[in-house]
């Protein structure tokens, strides 16, 4: 699975229609003349996206149509989304709530994870078994949940990890696990990558090098590298003592 930022698309390509940019290769634009804030990518055939139209839809592209296969509604903007392979999709809104779907009975919510208290900026599922998920917010804090469907929901947080920060850009800062799921790692406003332990949630790596916001950061999918994103307009790879 990979997930994708789209922070802006062009005016003339919101309009509904369907451009091709080469042969075999289909884009889907049906959202109104706002941003898309972002894109999960389940399989080659299906993916889910975000928008501030208040709306998470799920695509198909095996189905030959233009609409979405699932549109679901948000009381505000959504601001992040992860797509289990499971059938449950997981959206994060500017009113500090997480809410998983069923796409399997759509309109639906099956749950609610509260805790955050500001915009959720970024949703991850575990990349093994999708028992558990990260967010991140705009409240300084990366937390992880667990979202199995008979967990108690009173049980369902499970970690808090303190230390990055968000400005008043107010950017959409991503969050990311390491492939074996034991380290968890989230943008920053203070210029700064940190590295958690998922475990003990102790800080393991503090990274400068940056001179501006870090906006994303991914582990390798084998290796013990990461590479960080930044508004300085630089992506820093290094490897992890």
């Amino acid at each position: 699975m990979a997930a994708l930022s789209m922070p802006s698309i062009h005016p003339n390509r919101i309009r509904g229609k369907e451009k091709r940019s080469c042969d075999g290769v289909e884009r889907f634009f049906f959202f109104s003349p706002s941003l898309f804030w972002n894109m999960f990518v389940s399989s080659p055939c299906v993916f889910a996206s975000a928008s501030d139209d208040r709306t998470a839809r799920v695509w198909d592209t095996r189905v030959h149509r233009r609409n979405a296969a699932h549109t679901l509604e948000h009381a505000y903007q959504v601001t992040s989304i992860a797509y289990s392979s499971h059938h449950f999709v997981y959206t994060g809104s500017i009113d500090n709530t997480i809410v998983a779907w069923d796409i399997r009975q759509p309109g639906e919510k099956v749950f609610g994870l509260l805790g955050h208290t500001d915009t959720i900026s970024c949703l991850a599922l575990h990349p093994d078994h999708e028992t558990h998920l990260l967010s991140h917010s705009m409240d300084g804090t990366l937390r992880t949940w667990d979202i199995r469907p008979f967990c108690d929901k009173t049980k369902r947080h499970c970690k808090t990890f303190c230390g990055a920060t968000h400005n008043a850009e107010r950017r959409l800062l991503k969050c990311a696990w390491s492939r074996d799921g034991k380290m968890v790692t989230g943008g920053s406003a203070d210029r700064m990558v940190h590295i958690w332990d998922e475990l003990t949630t102790e800080e393991l790596y503090l990274l400068p090098g940056h001179s501006g916001c870090v906006n994303t950061v991914v582990f390798h999918p084998k290796e013990n590298i990461i590479a960080s994103g930044s508004s300085d307009k630089s992506i820093y790879v290094g490897e992890l003592g």
